[in-house]
């Protein structure tokens, strides 16, 4: 395997950005692609890192980036001023990630008939929209992912399977808000399936999260979990 990478530049809503391409250079040929949303502080190396674990399964992964080229937060403050835009205005958010979708379909490795998405905490929010706004994708996976519905119309049925993994202590997305998750996919007659786990708070696949008193904490043993059963998600979604 030799695991190379390859800035994708494109223009969106009039805005540059910057996205990576990481993919096996000894893979001849189409493959699948994967769509990686990053959180709110960016295009970053975590973000880089979960690709690379996804081009060692045999996909090509695109770490996307929405925010801008060289668009990166460093401090609570920063990060907060990057995602707040995007929140605030959710259709804007749905014709980026739409945007970044149909770059992804005209690289020359990815097969653009199979193309799922991933994302961490805003970027759950992220793939979950892609596959609310009917993005030819064939699955969305959230890790820790922000479940407020966008105030759009939504695609029904949801052609994409969507799963989502949930630490049952994060702050971020409360009870309410998940029970919300089950009735808002069943609604849009999504196949849909969502993994919970106990003593789990946000950020537990991120390994520099350490602020408990805040609700962020890197959980080792449920990240794991999580990336096994994404895997078998992915191997499900892509073989049909």
């Amino acid at each position: 395997m030799s695991i190379t990478t390859r800035a994708v530049e494109h223009t969106l809503d009039g805005q540059s950005f910057e996205s990576l391409l990481v993919f096996d250079e000894a893979k001849q040929g189409k493959r699948p692609g994967v769509l990686v949303f990053h959180a709110w502080d960016g295009r970053s190396d975590d973000q880089e890192n979960f690709a690379k674990r996804l081009t060692a399964w045999g996909y090509a992964a695109l770490a996307v980036d929405l925010f801008g080229k060289g668009k990166r937060g460093k401090t609570t403050e920063e990060c907060q001023a990057l995602m707040t835009p995007l929140m605030q205005d959710r259709a804007l958010l749905r014709s980026r990630v739409l945007g970044v979708l149909e770059v992804s379909q005209g690289l020359a490795e990815i097969d653009p008939a199979n193309i799922a998405a991933i994302g961490f905490c805003f970027g759950g929010l992220c793939a979950l929209d892609l596959a609310r706004a009917g993005g030819k994708i064939k699955g969305a996976a959230s890790f820790h992912g922000l479940f407020t519905p966008p105030n759009l119309p939504s695609s029904t049925p949801i052609q994409a399977r969507i799963i989502a993994f949930h630490g049952w202590d994060d702050p971020f997305a409360p009870p309410d808000q998940v029970l919300a998750f089950g009735k808002e996919f069943t609604a849009t007659g999504a196949d849909w399936r969502l993994h919970v786990y106990g003593a789990t708070m946000h950020a537990f696949m991120n390994e520099g999260a350490n602020m408990p008193q805040m609700g962020l904490l890197y959980n080792a043993k449920t990240a794991g979990r999580a990336w096994k059963e994404l895997q078998l998600f992915l191997a499900e979604t892509f073989g049909g």
